[in-house]
């Protein structure tokens, strides 16, 4: 099987049937989207159509305005048109890391070079989302709650062993986000020997909500450490 068809396999397949702490939800777009499907294997067959190996990058979960709407990884709507050349009808999102991305991407080659290297996915491949008192529904972490990080453990663990298998380099994957995703990345892989090393990069949401007037200083940061792969 080619690595597209690996890819598309598992969100395919993929499904979280345990128990969540109340007021929690799971947010599976592969299932809840009759689009998505046919959405993702048109991306990945256009970018991921080989037997090449590629450095997986790892962000925390899907987002509700980005790959919960895409199926894919920081691609909202308006990057997904513009830069890949692929367009959801009825539908324009906006995902603010989404912008981030792919002004690395862009800077590193574009999305035929980037994504010939690497592969974008998630610590937890599906998403979470609660509903605050009043009704509001917001995005939720993994490690937002202990109760949570227990719940889909197991679950994250297994999603991240199939992943390794699509063609994987094991060498050092990329972290988005240096903080808690990082900590707890370097925990499970303590334990189950992912990769040689962990390399934590500050998380795009981070970036443009709070650091943004130095968002060139961290895509200095992004690509300096992208292209050490090649060195």
């Amino acid at each position: 099987m080619k690595f597209s068809e690996k890819v598309t396999d598992f969100y395919r397949k993929l499904d979280y049937s345990g128990t969540l702490p109340e007021g929690i939800l799971i947010m599976n777009p592969y299932k809840d989207s009759p689009f998505i499907l046919p959405l993702i294997s048109t991306f990945y067959s256009r970018f991921y159509n080989d037997n090449r190996t590629r450095h997986l990058i790892l962000g925390i979960n899907p987002g509700r305005f980005g790959a919960g709407v895409t199926g894919l990884p920081f691609t909202d709507t308006k990057r997904l048109k513009l830069y890949c050349g692929i367009s959801v009808e009825g539908l324009n999102t906006h995902e603010t890391s989404s912008v981030f991305v792919y002004n690395i991407i862009n800077e590193y080659g574009g999305v035929d070079r980037f994504y010939s290297e690497f592969f974008i996915s998630a610590v937890s491949p599906l998403g979470y989302i609660f509903e605050k008192p009043g009704g509001k529904v917001v995005n939720y972490n993994y490690y937002d709650s202990k109760e949570l990080t227990e719940a889909v453990y197991d679950f994250m663990i297994e999603s991240l062993m199939k992943q390794l298998d699509f063609g994987i380099e094991r060498d050092k994957c990329y972290c988005l986000g240096a903080g808690k995703n990082y900590k707890f990345l370097l925990k499970i892989n303590s334990e189950f020997k992912f990769f040689n090393e962990i390399v934590p990069l500050e998380h795009p949401r981070y970036i443009m909500q709070y650091r943004s007037r130095h968002k060139d200083m961290y895509i200095k940061k992004y690509l300096e450490e992208l292209r050490k792969i090649a060195s």
